[in-house]
Order: structure tokens, then sequence, then C-alpha cells
């Protein structure tokens, strides 16, 4: 089927559309990681309520970037590094969305933390976040533009996520044993720090698919450190 510039132009709009789409997920990820650990810093319940609720709106934008696709792949039939964009940005949505629900899981502790004093492990978590935030925040710029050289920067730094990860969880081992009736805020602040390493994961995910989509190569799977939880059988 030969391809005209009116198709071409039409296909172009289309992949236009679903990157926008894709991008306010971004967007709005983003926003919930950086405003999450602002609610918990200061158990700002309201706001931690409002990052709950938000959520709904990127599962809807997931929804529509799958049916943008679908109707991209039934009447444009796109091909080789097309086709590749296309699959790439309807599983980044999914991963984006994924990233949301970590987003999310954070918010919902804020409550069950409402008492809890500041502590050390506490004070960590914001330099954590902000590592975080900037990951999401390369890989989704990565994606925009394409660029596979960008990929894999973010690929080497999720490195600094991990080192917090193991940072926070070591202080908060210490913590715990000095304050045992600490003990249940600060497994709460365990998981808050295990969601946003996972966070650092899934922005690894995406800029192995910005890669992939660009070079039609697979990233060679990056080294990853032994997590703390799993040696204890967690």
């Amino acid at each position: 089927m030969a391809t005209t510039g009116h198709t071409v132009k039409a296909f172009d709009t289309d992949l236009g559309q679903i990157r926008g789409l894709v991008s306010e997920m971004g967007g709005r990820a983003e926003a919930a990681i950086t405003d999450s650990i602002g609610a918990l810093a200061q158990l700002d319940l309201e706001t931690a309520a409002r990052i709950v609720e938000d959520d709904r709106r990127l599962d809807e934008l997931e929804a529509e970037v799958e049916r943008h696709v679908i109707r991209l792949i039934a009447l444009r039939q796109p091909m080789a590094d097309d086709l590749r964009e296309v699959v790439a940005a309807l599983k980044i949505s999914g991963v984006v969305e994924r990233i949301g629900d970590y987003a999310k899981n954070i918010a919902k502790r804020v409550p069950l933390l409402a008492d809890m004093h500041s502590s050390e492990p506490l004070a960590i978590l914001p330099a954590m976040a902000r590592a975080v935030s900037d990951l999401v925040r390369a890989a989704l710029d990565a994606y925009a533009a394409r660029d596979p050289a960008a990929a894999i920067e973010v690929c080497r730094a999720d490195r600094q996520v991990d080192d917090f990860y193991n940072t926070l969880f070591r202080s908060l081992l210490t913590y715990m044993m000095e304050n045992p009736t600490a003990i249940t805020p600060s497994a709460h602040l365990l998981f808050i720090a295990k969601n946003l390493e996972r966070i650092g994961d899934h922005a690894t995910n995406v800029a192995e698919m910005v890669y992939f989509a660009a070079t039609g190569e697979q990233l060679t799977e990056r080294p990853r450190g032994q997590d703390p939880l799993a040696v204890m059988g967690a």
C-alpha cells in the first residue's frame, strides 16, 4: 500500500495526541511523587487525600492512550520504527500509571503517621523523593525527545536511588532498635522508601522502552543490588 503525504500527516497527528497524553500522565505522576512526600513531611492529611483522589485521572488517561493506540494501529497500520514507537507509548503509559499508584500508596500512609515525631529517616525521605522525581522527569524527557543517549543516562542514574534506599533501610533498622515504640511508624516509612525505590525502577523501565523504540535494540539489563528486604525474607 502506497503511503501518501496525507496518510503520513494523519499518522503524525495521531501520534502527537498520544505523546501529549503520555506527557500529561508523566507530569501528573511526577507531581504526585513530590506532593505525597510533601504531605508526609508536613503530615498534611488534606493534600494526601487529594493525591489519592487525583489518581483516578491517571487511570482515565491510561485508558485514553490505549484507545488512541488501538485506533492508530487499526487505521494507519504503522510498520517498523513507527510501530515500535506506538507500542512503546502504550507500555510507557502503563508504567507511568503504576508510578502514580506508588505515589498514591505513599499518600495513603500519611494518616497512619500523623502522630510520628521527626526522625532521621523521615528527614532523608525528601532527598530520596527528589532524586526519584528527577529520574522520572529525565525518563519522560528522553521519551519526548526520542533520545536513546538520555535513556542510557537514566538507567545509570538509578543507582543513586538504590543507594538512598539502602541508607534509609539501615537508618530505619537502627532507629527501630533504639526506639522500640516507633517500630510501627518506622515500618510504614520503610514501605514508603520501598515505593520510592520501585518508582526509580519504573523510570528505568521507561528509559529502556525509549531506547528500544529509538534504536530497535534492547538495553543490556543493569546489575541490581540485593534488596535488603528480600535478604530478610520480607
